[in-house]
């Protein structure tokens, strides 16, 4: 399954990381919830080979980046449930409003306006997913 499919079975395991990380020091998670979901993803990174140091930085960066995204996707969901909020913009408009930026002082976002708003469901979450796993290998 795809990465999203397999941290995502269910709404809320990002926002549980998210409440728990104000309570101790970065990377150390305290939560027994979180400590079984870490010690999980410890034992896989292990048996696939991966150094215990970087084992632990990569399970910190990704249970920073799954909060993120969790966070991210709620404030979203809130502010979208309110048809007053400007803020919210469907792909068509965001795409005419970068192809509208002035090439000379933003060309490579004109340019490739298309390419930064690719992307449906959790795409950019999966790529971003793949690419820390993968760059685990050249570790």
């Amino acid at each position: 399954p795809a990465p999203a499919a397999m941290l995502f079975p269910c709404r809320g395991v990002g926002e549980v990381e998210i409440l728990d990380r104000d309570r101790f020091d970065p990377g150390a998670p305290t939560d027994l919830e979180t400590m079984r979901v870490v010690e999980g993803i410890l034992a896989i990174l292990l048996a696939g080979g991966v150094r215990p140091q970087a084992a632990a930085w990569v399970i910190d960066a990704l249970l920073l980046y799954v909060a993120a995204y969790c966070l991210e996707e709620s404030i979203v969901r809130q502010r979208s449930a309110h048809d007053d909020v400007a803020w919210v913009l469907d792909r068509d408009e965001l795409l005419r409003r970068f192809t509208a930026l002035p090439a000379e002082t933003f060309p490579h976002t004109s340019r490739h306006a298309a390419e930064l708003i690719a992307g449906e469901g959790h795409d950019r979450f999966d790529f971003t997913l793949t690419l820390m796993i993968d760059g685990l290998a050249h570790r």
